[in-house]
């Protein structure tokens, strides 16, 4: 079997966060871990991963998965049944087996391993997603007794929060998509048509459209669209595209979360059907003004509440200081909308940047009958930060006048 090594920055990441935490190696099942851990993103949430301490990396995949379980970089991939004729079980007595063996040869069986647990927000890569939940350690004392299992939540959002170069450069890659579906899908912005279908149009080019740079097994995502008194609520937990027809004057808010084999994005953009008014203008430029702003402050060792401070100093110095009801941004990558990856843009947030970290800013502003958003995707440097969406940026770009 020819295994890639596409990600040696990640594997050394691993090894180094496992000797500070005083760990052998960490097993996890959720599949925005098994990606980090792997390269190798699950579709139906069975599948495991083990990395050690000494830089080898494990997976244990289902069967109907192992092609795309090789295009990570796991240096062994062992292969189970979940489901069978033979009898009726769960994956987790199915994986049970296997994953001993699979411990067994790494010589973790008397080893401190940690695992994942408590509160996660999982972007879902199909319909429906298996999760082992409180299995995976009931797992490992069943067949490691003489191990240390140990909570290692902490050590996996930090984990989270610093990409490799090369999981940048499919980030990077996923928000290439993003840019081609919006411009694209700026097109069926036009009056008479609804919110779903402008968002169906948008998408269609998330999964149609070539992924540049990179060989992609995997695109897709997901688009909506907000009108009119529709857009002044997309500040809510989740967006939403309705049947109401666009019309002339709308702000037109759309938001897309895009992936390439499991790399997220979080964007937005906001179009005016027309040219805008001088309301929409004033909103216009308060928004790039506050993203300028906080792009200015971003570079290793920021405060991510200064950034955050930043932004909505700005939107209240233009008069919309309460129309800006969330926080300035949050770490995106392996999910695509979690206000709690770091590092949290937030007024009151103890995180630091650090280079490698790849979040949104969002300045946003919901008024009663409108609302506006700019969501640009940005990754830190050495001495500043890489806009990764710079596309469709200013107010002509977004004003829609045929």
């Amino acid at each position: 079997m020819v295994h890639m090594s596409w990600n040696d920055g990640r594997i050394a990441i691993i090894q180094e966060a496992l000797r500070e935490h005083g760990l052998d190696a960490i097993v996890c099942a959720l599949p925005a871990n098994v990606l980090m851990l792997s390269g190798y993103w699950p579709v139906v949430g069975t599948a495991i991963a083990v990395a050690t301490s000494d830089g080898k990396t494990s997976v244990l995949a289902p069967q109907d998965e192992v092609e795309l379980a090789r295009r990570g970089y796991a240096q062994h991939v062992a292969t189970f049944h979940a489901g069978s004729l033979e009898r009726i079980s769960t994956a987790a007595q199915a994986a049970e087996q296997p994953l001993a063996a699979m411990l067994g040869s790494l010589d973790l069986l008397t080893a401190r391993i940690g695992f994942e647990s408590g509160e996660w927000l999982e972007p879902s890569p199909y319909a429906s997603l298996h999760l082992y939940c409180d299995a995976i350690p009931s797992v490992l004392k069943r067949i490691a007794p003489r191990a240390n299992p140990t909570n290692a939540d902490a050590m996996l959002r930090e984990l989270r929060a610093v990409a490799s170069p090369d999981e940048i450069n499919r980030i990077r890659a996923s928000c290439s998509i993003a840019a081609q579906a919006y411009q694209q899908g700026a097109a069926a912005l036009r009056g008479g048509a609804t919110e779903s279908q402008a968002a169906a149009h948008f998408r269609t080019h998330l999964y149609v459209t070539a992924p540049p740079v990179i060989d992609c097994g995997r695109a897709d995502g997901f688009v909506f669209c907000m009108s009119g008194p529709n857009a002044a609520t997309a500040h809510g937990a989740y967006a939403r595209s309705r049947g109401r027809a666009l019309a002339p004057g709308d702000l037109v808010l759309v938001h897309c979360n895009s992936y390439v084999d499991g790399y997220w994005t979080d964007i937005t953009r906001t179009f005016c059907i027309g040219s805008p008014n001088p309301q929409q203008h004033r909103m216009y430029s308060a928004i790039f003004a506050a993203r300028d702003a906080a792009l200015a402050m971003i570079r290793p060792g920021a405060r991510a509440a200064d950034i955050d401070r930043a932004a909505r100093d700005v939107l209240s110095q233009h008069g919309f200081g309460d129309a800006f009801k969330h926080s300035t941004g949050h770490g995106v990558g392996f999910a695509a909308i979690d206000h709690n990856a770091m590092p949290r843009l937030h007024p009151k947030s103890p995180d630091v940047l650090r280079e490698g970290m790849v979040f949104n800013v969002e300045p946003g502003i919901y008024l009663e009958d409108q609302g506006m958003r700019h969501c640009e995707m940005v990754a830190v440097t050495h001495d500043g930060c890489e806009r990764l969406t710079p596309f469709q940026a200013d107010i002509a770009s977004l004003s829609l006048l045929g």
